[in-house]
């Protein structure tokens, strides 16, 4: 159903208010209570005039804040009814597809470059339920992790935005995504960072690109408190499971995980005289080189646009040959190998059926036929090349046979990184908790402010326009000084860490008295609809 009309341009306030309709119906009687649909909006009651009148009244004034009544609307439309979207906490919220639960056909189209990211962010931030978002995607994960004013309508904005971006119609991505909520959101980034939901377990690379999202977010409009907060939480989580457990010994990266593989479909007679190709010599590219350096390859061919970066690769690998071929060589070079890695960020296969099916055999002792190994997301490969009788593909879904073997071991060193994992995840949200507080100490600090500049006035008036300024200068500083020892003890009852329960409690009921006691509650609330209605702006 429609919204009033009188919310048009303003889909946050929209969001509130239809919000707040549907908890006072709900309230007025148990047995009425109307489901909340994921597809559209309660329409406001067209008989209430009373209501109609203050809402359209409410969003003139909060389109103008320079307006004199705008606190006068906003405190009767808050004290009209209570209002769910201010006065419980949002929702960190999940939205994702993996390597477990999606085909890398979908995943690719998902997929959004790092240099989008904050694009994404805005948009994501500029749906209706959304205030905060950040992007998590590699070649085996595009995840969405938002803070959202309404669990399933955030979800319902974002898979549509998600499907709106890919081309994937909405009904496809919820067959493959998976949804997770505040705490079960935050164990799972804090299990992806640790690795533990690698392919390979403890593997680095998922660290490093957790890190990159806090990086990137930095100074973003919608990478805020909670969710920065979140993710720098995960990074930490990340290097202590990495330290305390033996989790990343012995384990690899993707691109080590390629490189295996590889090594496992070849005879093993053939693994030191095997040709290696490598096209791209960017980050994976560069992991690509150094596994097979470890594995014993002592020459490879590498393609790339520049030689720069191949000659950087050089100097970093001393004693091996490796031999730079152009973009343009890229065919002929295939030709003259027998396994093809590729790890390059083209949006289009650089290898097709009509490529492949053209090129000599791979050497006998492989038994002739060419492995094109695709770490790349989207693929460099085309599934057809398999339809090619001497070319066989594998991309990241076939890595899941490289790390089959060592199942006993992953599964302890995954209980102990589980225990690391359950207590950080109860002290974020102990920290998040103890945010709850930040709103108030800043209020009960202004609400002491204005009393004191009022009554500074009212005293300095008393004393006449004759008194100097060193005189003005002491009354000023014992009016601050008198403000600063009363705020002294609210304000140590209202700080805490988080890191105690206990404590915690108690600064959370120091903080709903402190509300009541004097009226901050109102002021708080009126804090976030303004800021929710300036995000449209």
């Amino acid at each position: 159903m429609a919204v009033s009309s009188a919310f048009v341009g303003c889909p946050k306030l929209e969001t509130l208010l239809n919000h707040h309709n549907l908890s006072s119906s709900s309230s007025s009687s148990s047995t009425s209570q109307t489901p909340l649909g994921l597809s559209g909006v309660r329409a406001l009651p067209k008989n209430n005039r009373n209501r109609r009148i203050l809402i359209q009244r409410a969003r003139c004034e909060l389109s103008s804040s320079d307006s004199p009544s705008n606190i006068s609307a906003l405190e009767q439309l808050k004290n009209s009814a209570p209002d769910r979207y201010t006065k419980e906490r949002s929702s960190i919220v999940v939205i994702g597809l993996s390597i477990h639960t999606a085909p890398v056909e979908m995943r690719e189209k998902l997929a959004i470059p790092e240099a989008e990211w904050p694009r994404a962010i805005g948009e994501l931030c500029g749906l209706n339920h959304i205030e905060e978002a950040a992007v998590l995607s590699t070649c085996n994960r595009m995840e969405i992790y938002v803070l959202a004013l309404s669990q399933h309508r955030g979800v319902k904005e974002v898979t549509e935005w998600m499907s709106k971006t890919s081309g994937i119609p909405v009904s496809e991505i919820c067959q493959h995504r998976f949804l997770l909520y505040n705490k079960d959101a935050t164990q799972h980034i804090f299990e992806v960072s640790a690795g533990l939901d690698s392919l390979v377990l403890g593997e680095g690379q998922i660290l490093a690109q957790v890190k990159q999202v806090v990086k990137v977010g930095q100074g973003v409009n919608g990478f805020g408190r909670n969710i920065s907060g979140l993710f720098k939480h995960a990074i930490t989580v990340g290097k202590r499971v990495r330290t305390e457990t033996n989790i990343a010994a012995g384990a690899v990266s993707v691109s080590s995980a390629a490189v295996e593989l590889a090594l496992m479909k070849l005879p093993d007679s053939s693994h030191a005289s095997a040709r290696m190709l490598i096209i791209g010599a960017g980050k994976m590219g560069k992991l690509v080189i150094k596994h097979l350096v470890a594995k014993g390859c002592t020459k490879m061919v590498v393609v790339n646009r520049s030689e720069e970066r191949v000659i950087a690769i050089r100097e970093e690998i001393p004693g091996v040959e490796i031999v730079y071929r152009p973009l343009d060589e890229m065919l002929a070079s295939a030709a003259e190998a027998d396994v093809v890695f590729t790890s390059t960020a083209s949006e289009t296969p650089l290898f097709l059926k009509e490529h492949v099916e053209n090129l000599p055999p791979a050497c006998p002792e492989i038994g002739g036929v060419r492995l094109f190994v695709d770490i790349s997301v989207p693929r460099n490969v085309g599934s057809c090349v398999n339809e090619v009788e001497t070319a066989r593909v594998y991309n990241v879904d076939d890595l899941k046979e490289v790390v089959a073997a060592n199942k006993e071991d992953r599964l302890r060193k995954a209980m102990e990184a589980q225990t690391i994992i359950a207590e950080e995840s109860n002290q974020f949200e102990a920290w998040r908790d103890s945010l709850e507080t930040v709103p108030t100490i800043k209020k009960l600090r202004a609400y002491a402010e204005r009393i004191r500049v009022a009554e500074l006035e009212k005293c300095l008036s008393k004393m006449g326009d004759d008194i100097n300024k060193k005189t003005t200068r002491a009354v000023d500083d014992l009016s601050r000084g008198i403000v600063n020892r009363f705020l002294h003890g609210p304000m140590q009852h209202l700080r805490c860490d988080g890191s105690d329960s206990r404590t915690l409690s108690e600064t959370l009921e120091n903080m709903h008295a402190l509300n009541r006691m004097y009226g901050l509650e109102k002021d708080i609330l009126e804090e976030k609809l303004k800021a929710m209605t300036g995000q449209q702006k």
